[in-house]
């Protein structure tokens, strides 16, 4: 069960002017279950997306970058679950770009005007015949209203949906901001095996967009870990349909600029921490939140050296205040000349480590108390300087092994 995260609701979630969603079942990989979703976009919306880092990035994220790249103003999405069309070569780069050829045929569009996207299984051909297949009755399906479905669709060993929503004004002017994504497993960022979308009807200027994509990434999806893992796939996109009538915001940093990004950071964050909250086998959601770094660079590298450490996971599933695996994280985290006698450890309210050894005051049933729950904070603190950064991960139980194990079965 993911930890303190409940399944959104179809109502809670607002419809975005300029966009229309459809899901269909093809069977990519098992009969029964949503798999292939389309993502309809009016024409004049701004469209940005960054992905992966990953050197063996899929298919269809290179083909996502060509097409971005040829700006021909990007009409729709094609998303299937099942099949990553990862590790597939040249076939996979054909593969890619026939449903996107597919999709524009049946929407009298360019292909390059279609964005393509894959999650699942790598290193298998992607089943193109079932999704052209599908096509028909995804686009049947299509209605404003349908982000609960497409987050459905999107969904591998994921245990809910994740999908928020809010409305913010702009001088005066009600804007809608939607979004989902998916995720559980082989989670690392950089971009995480994730794919995240995020739509408003606010005007944003397209020269803006990737600048707006690459912060909201950097603010949430690049600041949660599962496993250590970077996707071959992950992707995140954002789609500004401008269907609201308010001035252009041409800067971040304007008065409009920042409520909006403000505003879309959040469901960008709430969708991240969905991630985590559903990490495969999770039982406890953690922030690793650490201060007094020189660069809020340093205080992200020790915050994940103690996020991927399975020694850490696993002291936090058996609640076992082991502690000293966290001040070994940070001791290996790749600072040279890292002071240990000014670290000083938090757990929640309890003061663990001070000045780089045990706290005198500290009693191991407190530390106990706090690795009980279902939500950790954390903290610590280098002594280095003013920086602070905050990464959020889970723990590692028995069944992340099992979930892995038996992935293609």
């Amino acid at each position: 069960m993911p930890v303190n995260l409940p399944s959104p609701l179809s109502a809670d979630l607002h419809a975005v002017p300029g966009v229309r969603i459809g899901v269909a079942e093809a069977g990519v990989r098992k009969a029964n279950r949503k798999d292939l979703t389309v993502v309809l976009i009016d024409e004049g919306a701004a469209v940005a997306g960054v992905f992966t880092r990953n050197r063996f990035c899929a298919a269809p994220v290179q083909v996502c970058r060509e097409h971005l790249a040829a700006g021909q103003g990007i009409r729709a999405m094609v998303i299937n679950t099942g099949n990553a069309n990862a590790g597939t070569g040249e076939d996979g780069l054909v593969r890619a770009r026939s449903t996107c050829i597919a999709l524009a045929r049946h929407l009298d569009l360019s292909p390059e005007q279609i964005l393509p996207f894959s999650t699942g299984v790598i290193m298998e051909p992607l089943p193109t015949d079932r999704i052209e297949a599908g096509l028909p009755a995804a686009l049947a399906d299509a209605q404003a209203g349908h982000w609960l479905r497409a987050a459905e669709g999107i969904m591998t060993t994921d245990t809910v949906p994740k999908a928020f929503s809010t409305r913010i004004s702009l001088g005066g002017v009600p804007v809608t901001i939607t979004g989902i994504s998916k995720g559980a497993g082989m989670i690392r960022p950089n971009m995480a095996t994730m794919l995240g979308f995020m739509a408003t009807d606010a005007a944003i200027a397209p020269a803006l967009m990737h600048q707006l994509a690459t912060e909201l990434a950097d603010g949430s999806f690049n600041r949660v870990t599962v496993d250590g893992d970077t996707s071959t796939n992950d992707s995140f996109v954002v789609i500004a349909t401008g269907k609201v009538t308010h001035p252009v915001v041409t800067s971040l940093d304007s008065a409009d600029g920042r409520v909006l990004k403000e505003a879309m950071l959040d469901v960008a964050r709430r969708l991240a921490q969905a991630i985590v909250r559903d990490g495969e086998g999770a039982t406890k959601f953690i922030a690793i939140r650490v201060e007094g770094g020189r660069t809020g660079d340093e205080c992200r590298q020790v915050a994940y050296s103690i996020a991927h450490s399975p020694l850490v996971k696993t002291a936090f599933f058996a609640s076992d205040p082991n502690l000293g695996r966290i001040l070994a994280a940070v001791g290996y985290a790749g600072i040279e000349d890292l002071d240990q006698t000014r670290i000083d450890l938090y757990l929640d309210d309890v003061h663990v480590a001070v000045n780089g050894g045990r706290n005198p005051a500290y009693r191991e049933e407190d530390g106990q108390r706090v690795m009980k729950q279902s939500e950790i904070t954390v903290r610590v603190n280098l002594g280095r300087g003013d920086a602070a950064d905050t990464v959020w991960t889970c723990d590692f139980s028995h069944d992340y092994v099992t979930i892995n194990a038996d992935y293609r079965s």
